[in-house]
């Protein structure tokens, strides 16, 4: 490739600076620009002076990709992860521990058994999750926590949402034993771009989930600009010829986005073939970091709340899984409050949010406010992407392409998918290898 003109990446988060590595392993020339004044954006990590340590949201790390981007001798094993569904004030182990449950284990094979002779498609994830698990475990608890999580009804929500949850019973059951063998937490259900194997486990970098976007941009320090927000892209004839950048107009081969893709749409000029995904929707979301007294406060790691009667529908020990991340004989626990932008929960002080937090919590942790040591709050107007069904079609063709030649949308937001980081790191490589070849074959 030899254009003369560099490739514009907008975004230096895990996804961006994956296309920025992947470019300079392969000699083309490019710049990065990050709005923010430094990288890793929701990959972020943090430390306070109390040695406790947290990240932005829950994020997942193998040992094939700390290995792939450099850092698997900079990481700690994960020996164990497991997650429960809190129901009716009792802890049920997911996804096998409902089975205990007479009524779903019954209703779900009746269900299976049918679903043999139905081949009709579901037209909405409400429809979807009663076909495949029977409306015992869709309604009691698949349904309220998509709904909770999405912040919008399942009848309205896409059976993309259920379509997209990977691995079948068996291989799962699988990966679960083969956890238990190897002492290992096996990692199961958070990779689809490459197979999940009894090889592939979770692992924690020592510097926190922000390691990984530090030794991506290691030697890219000349082409990445910081507080540099990509202000309009334009195109000319359904081709990308230029950016503007805090006034300057850059001459551009390419350009690679990670910006959540409804914003991406109303970047674009020139052109209205984006105009259908300025509808997308993502959830805002609060993570209320509790610091606590003691180990081992929560069934497993993760415990899911399906019942409405409770403000989060998620909370996650994280020490169970990673107990360097906090001092000996403490914990940290991450509640998840789904909500929309400026609602009663998002306008919550921090002090009101951990009051809030209690309340619901003293059912599963007895005493719990006489185990806190303190907590902070997160905040994000775009931590999942909702597959609402008025725009399906829009979605499934964006999936496809941008149907801009030379723009691609990379990352969970850019590409508006449910994706973890591993997959993340090897699409875009893969994507990105692909315009390299159409760049070069133009050229």
């Amino acid at each position: 490739m030899n254009t003369g003109k560099p490739i514009a990446i907008i975004g230096a988060g895990i996804a961006g600076l994956t296309a920025a590595n992947f470019l300079r392993q392969n000699n083309v020339p490019f710049v990065l620009f990050e709005a923010g004044n430094k990288i890793a954006g929701l990959a972020t990590s943090f430390k306070d002076a109390d040695g406790f340590s947290h990240d932005f949201g829950a994020h997942f790390v193998t040992n094939r990709l700390a290995d792939a981007i450099g850092v698997g001798s900079e990481c700690q094993l994960v020996k164990h992860y497991g997650e429960a569904v809190w129901l009716k004030g009792k802890s049920y182990n997911y996804p096998f521990g409902l089975i205990q449950i007479p009524r779903m284990s019954l209703n779900f094979i009746k269900t299976k058994i049918k679903l043999f002779n139905n081949k009709q498609a579901p037209n909405s994830a409400a429809e979807w999750f009663n076909m495949q698990f029977g409306s015992s475990i869709a309604n009691e608890v698949a349904l309220p926590l998509i709904e909770a999580w999405s912040g919008a009804p399942a009848e309205k929500l896409s059976p993309a949402v259920g379509e997209s949850l990977p691995g079948s019973i068996l291989k799962t059951l699988y990966l679960k034993i083969s956890s238990v063998l190897t002492g290992r937490a096996v990692s199961c259900g958070y990779n689809r771009e490459m197979p999940e194997k009894p090889s592939v486990w979770h692992v924690y970098p020592n510097g926190g989930i922000a390691t990984l976007c530090s030794k991506l941009a290691e030697g890219l320090e000349d082409s990445i600009r910081l507080e540099s927000p990509v202000e309009e892209i334009m195109v000319e004839n359904e081709k990308v010829i230029a950016i503007l950048v805090k006034g300057e107009i850059l001459e551009v081969a390419a350009v690679i986005s990670t910006a959540p893709a409804n914003i991406l749409a109303k970047m674009v000029k020139g052109t209205t073939v984006l105009q259908g995904i300025q509808r997308f929707r993502f959830r805002p979301m609060l993570f209320v970091n509790l610091r606590l007294e003691g180990r081992k406060l929560l069934p497993d790691t993760v415990l899911w709340f399906p019942e409405n009667k409770f403000p989060f529908f998620r909370i996650t020990e994280v020490t169970r899984s990673m107990p360097w991340l906090a001092p000996e004989g403490k914990s940290i626990i991450t509640v998840d409050i789904g909500c929309q932008k400026d609602d009663e929960y998002w306008a919550m002080d921090e002090k009101t949010l951990t009051q809030l937090c209690f309340d619901h919590l003293e059912s599963v942790i007895p005493g719990v406010k006489n185990k806190f040591l303190g907590s902070t709050v997160l905040r994000t107007t775009i931590s999942y992407p909702v597959f609402l069904n008025e725009y399906e079609k829009e979605r499934k063709d964006f999936e496809q392409s941008t149907n801009v030649e030379n723009l691609l949308s990379i990352g969970r937001n850019g590409e508006f998918s449910h994706r973890f980081m591993e997959d993340v790191y090897w699409r875009t490589r893969k994507k990105v290898g692909e315009l390299i070849e159409k760049l070069a074959h133009e050229s």
